[in-house]
C-alpha cells in the first residue's frame, strides 16, 4: 500500500448523505473526528428528505409524557412477535439500547427537535407488546430559510407530496384544506399556511420553506452539518475502497470535480448509500416475481455502498423474511419523461369506500393494513390468482372526499390523467370490469357482498377496520366503522397498482457497533454500514411507522461512536 498516492487524509470518510450518514458524520464530528462527508448526487438528504420523516425509537424520553409508559420487556415481547427470527437477538438489543441514547445525544445537541406521537399504533396493535403510542416519533417543522443560501442544496421532497407547486402539508393540513369552505377553523389554518408559501415564492425562494416529514428531519440534520462546519462534496460518487495487506479498509477513491482522488481514513469509512433499489439486476435477483423498476427511493440507490463492501469482503445479511420495505404504487406513464410513481400509503386505502381487487375481480387484502402488508398479500395471491397489477376502486362520492392516488380530492382536475391512462373511470361496476379486464359478474359479486357488510360495520373476509391502526387511518367521523362504506352509484374510479417498495432490506451484514463483517461473521476493521446499506434490524419485517429511519439515525450514532472511541 506504500505506493498510494493519497489525495487528503481525514479521520472519518462518510458516503451518502441521508439520516444514516449525517448521525454518523455529526457523531464523528462532536467525538472529536476529522470528518468529510461525500454525496453523490447534487444534494444533501438522500432518501430521507423524501420520506414520511417518522422514528420508531422505543423507550425515548417522550414515551411517558406522550401518554404511553413503555418497558424493555413490553418492546422486547413485541419485536419477538413480529421480526422474531428473521434479524438476530443482538442486533435487536444494540438497536434499543441504544436508540433512545442516540435520540437524547442529538436533542440535547440541539441537532434534532422531535415530537412523540400520542396516538400511533404500532403496525400489529393486537399482538402481545404492541403499543397504541409513543414510541414513533416526528421532526418537528423547519424553517428552511435557516439553511439560507444552502437551501437549494437540501433535496426537495416528493412533488406529489406537495400543493400549489410547492408548498409542503402534512395530513392535518390537507384535512384543513379540504375543510376550509366549511369550518372557520380549517379556513384560517389554510390562509396561514397559504399566505406563507406565496411569501417565500414572492422572495424569491423556489419552494415553500416550511419543512415537514422527511424533508424536516434532513433539513435539521444539514443544519447542523452546517453550524459544525463539516465538510461536504456534492456530486462526488465513491468508486473503491482501499485496503491493506491485513484487509483493513484504509480509505477510498472518489471522484470529485472531475478527477479521481484517493482519500486516506485514519479511523475508518462509513457507507450510508441507500441500499439497491435502483440496481435492476439485483433487484432480479433478490426480489419475488414479478417486479420491476418501481422503487419510490432515488434512482440514484443503486446499490453503491453495497458493490464497495462486497469488494472489500464484507458479507451479505442473511435470515431476512423480505428483502425490501413493500408500498403498493401507482404509476403514471409520461411520454418523453420518467413515469411518475406515487406510493398509496396512509391516505386513501383505509378510508371508508374503497377496496381493492384481483385480476380475478376479488378482494385480496384488508385495505387498511400497513402498506408493507399489502404488497406482502399482493404477492400470496398472486400465487394463484393474477394480482400484479392489483385495482383499487372507488366511487364518486368517495373521490371527490379523499382522492384517489394522483388523483386529488376536492373536485380537482383529474381528466388529464384518465386521458393518460392512470385512472380509469366508467359509468357502471360492468363497464369498469371491462375496463380493468376482470369478470364483471364477479366485481359485481364483490361489491355487492363488501357493500353488505360495510352497511353493518364489519368485515368478516379481510377484517377492514379491526384494528386500531386501521381504524387510525380511517374517517374518525363515520361510524360505526371508520374504514367501512359502501361502494354508491356510479361513475366508479379505479388505478391499478404494483409492488413497489420505499427501501431494501437485505444489505451488508454488521454487528452491533455498524462494522461490516465478513463470511465468517469477523467485523472488517475500518468499515461500517448504515442504514439502508446495513441489513435490515427488522429482517425485512415491518412493525411498526419508522423503522426505517429510527435504525439508520441510530447506528449512524453508533457508528460515530465507534469510530471515535472503539478498538483501533
Amino acid at each position: 500500500m506504500d505506493s498510494i498516492k493519497w489525495d487528503k487524509e481525514v479521520d472519518a470518510l462518510v458516503v451518502g448523505s441521508g439520516a444514516g450518514g449525517m448521525s454518523a458524520a455529526l457523531t464523528a464530528s462532536v467525538e472529536g473526528l476529522d470528518v468529510l462527508l461525500v454525496e453523490k448526487t447534487g444534494h444533501i438528504g438522500g432518501s430521507t428528505a423524501i420520506s414520511g420523516g417518522a422514528l420508531w425509537i422505543p423507550l425515548n424520553a417522550q414515551t411517558d409524557a406522550a401518554g404511553h409508559p413503555d418497558s424493555f420487556d413490553k418492546v422486547w415481547t413485541y419485536l419477538q412477535e413480529t421480526v422474531g427470527a428473521a434479524a438476530s437477538d443482538d442486533m435487536k438489543r444494540a438497536y434499543l439500547q441504544a436508540g433512545p441514547r442516540m435520540m437524547d445525544d442529538l436533542v440535547e445537541r440541539g441537532f434534532l427537535q422531535v415530537a412523540a406521537r400520542t396516538a400511533s399504533p404500532d403496525y400489529y396493535p393486537d399482538r402481545p407488546g404492541a403499543a397504541l403510542g409513543g414510541r414513533s416519533l416526528d421532526p418537528v417543522e423547519f424553517d428552511g430559510r435557516k439553511l439560507g443560501r444552502h437551501f437549494r442544496t437540501l433535496r426537495d421532497p416528493l412533488k406529489e407530496f406537495t400543493v400549489l407547486g410547492g408548498m409542503m402539508v402534512n395530513i392535518t393540513d390537507v384535512r384543513h384544506l379540504l375543510r376550509a369552505t366549511r369550518a372557520f377553523t380549517s379556513w384560517r389554518h389554510a390562509m396561514k399556511l397559504v399566505l406563507r408559501y406565496y411569501a417565500d415564492r414572492l422572495r424569491g425562494y423556489h419552494r415553500g420553506t416550511r419543512l415537514l416529514l422527511g424533508n424536516a428531519l434532513a433539513a435539521q440534520l444539514f443544519h447542523a452539518l452546517l453550524s459544525r462546519n463539516i465538510p461536504y462534496w456534492l456530486n462526488t460518487p465513491a468508486l473503491g475502497l482501499v485496503r491493506g495487506d491485513d484487509g483493513a479498509v484504509l480509505g477510498a477513491t472518489v471522484e470529485h470535480q472531475g478527477r479521481q482522488m484517493n482519500i486516506r481514513t485514519r479511523r475508518g469509512v462509513v457507507l450510508a448509500t441507500g441500499g439497491f433499489p435502483w440496481d435492476s439486476a439485483r433487484r432480479q435477483q433478490a426480489y419475488p416475481h414479478p417486479t420491476g423498476d418501481w422503487s419510490m427511493s432515488p434512482r440514484d440507490n443503486t446499490g453503491d455502498g453495497i458493490r464497495l463492501a462486497e469488494g472489500a469482503g464484507a458479507a451479505l445479511g442473511q435470515g431476512h423474511c423480505s428483502p425490501a420495505f413493500w408500498a403498493p404504487v401507482s404509476i403514471l406513464e409520461q411520454p418523453g419523461r420518467a413515469p411518475l410513481h406515487y406510493p398509496h400509503l396512509v391516505w386513501d386505502r383505509a378510508k371508508p369506500g374503497l377496496i381493492a381487487v384481483n385480476g380475478a375481480g376479488r378482494r385480496f387484502v384488508n385495505e387498511s393494513t400497513s402498506y408493507h402488508a399489502f404488497v406482502e398479500a399482493m404477492y400470496r395471491s398472486h400465487a394463484d390468482t393474477p394480482t400484479v397489477p392489483a385495482y383499487l376502486l372507488c366511487d364518486q362520492r368517495f373521490i371527490d372526499t379523499w382522492g384517489l392516488g394522483l388523483a386529488l380530492p376536492g373536485g380537482r382536475p383529474r381528466q388529464h390523467l384518465i386521458d393518460a391512462g392512470y385512472l380509469l373511470q366508467a359509468p357502471t361496476l360492468q363497464a369498469l370490469a371491462q375496463e380493468l379486464g376482470v369478470p364483471a359478474d364477479a366485481l359485481a359479486a364483490t361489491v355487492q357482498r363488501y357493500n353488505q357488510h360495510a352497511e353493518e360495520g364489519h368485515d368478516p373476509d379481510f377484517g377492514k377496520g379491526g384494528t386500531a391502526y386501521n381504524r387510525y387511518l380511517g374517517d374518525p367521523d363515520h361510524a360505526p366503522n371508520p374504514c367501512l362504506a359502501p361502494l354508491g352509484a356510479g361513475p366508479y374510479y379505479a388505478v391499478k397498482v404494483v409492488p413497489g417498495d420505499i427501501g431494501t432490506a437485505c444489505g451488508i451484514a454488521a454487528n452491533r457497533n455498524a462494522q461490516a463483517v465478513d463470511e465468517a461473521g469477523q467485523p472488517i476493521a475500518g468499515l461500517y454500514v448504515v442504514g439502508n446499506d446495513m441489513h435490515s434490524v427488522m429482517g425485512g419485517a415491518y412493525p411498526a411507522p419508522g423503522i426505517t429511519l429510527g435504525p439508520a439515525l441510530t447506528f449512524g450514532w453508533v457508528a460515530g461512536q465507534h469510530l471515535a472511541h472503539g478498538q483501533h
